[in-house]
């Protein structure tokens, strides 16, 4: 037998895991509870390069999907998405603690609704 299609199955095993992985916890996530979806603005003194970082971060910590990018006007804005009580936590902490270098004066929510499926596959920064 070659080894090179088993090293080619060793490599594209991990891949497929992943994605089986991402499917599942997609498919647990939409299942076990509602999914909601926001839109979101922070004003205040916010941006550069580190706080969209900490969103991510955060976001992926707490384990809601969706984006964050800065705004020509000077705000962070972006969408979130994933089982209420994870959004709700993501919303206290966009609202109330950002990055370490932020003064947040306010953050405005919008288009608040619930969703069968998720449209993101990660948290991701956009610009």
């Amino acid at each position: 037998m070659c080894p090179l299609p088993l090293a080619a199955a060793a490599v594209a095993a991990p891949r497929a895991s992943l994605r089986l992985l991402n499917r599942a916890l997609a498919a647990a996530m939409s299942t076990a509870r509602p999914l909601k979806s926001v839109d979101y603005e922070v004003f205040g003194r916010v941006q550069g390069r580190r706080p969209p970082k900490y969103t991510e971060d955060e976001a992926r910590k707490i384990g809601v999907v969706g984006w964050v990018k800065n705004t020509s006007k000077g705000t962070v804005t972006g969408q979130v998405q994933g089982p209420e009580d994870k959004v709700n936590s993501m919303k206290s902490w966009l609202s109330k603690v950002g990055s370490p270098s932020s003064r947040i004066d306010r953050t405005n929510f919008s288009n608040e609704k619930t969703i069968s499926k998720l449209e993101y596959s990660n948290f991701s920064i956009r610009y």
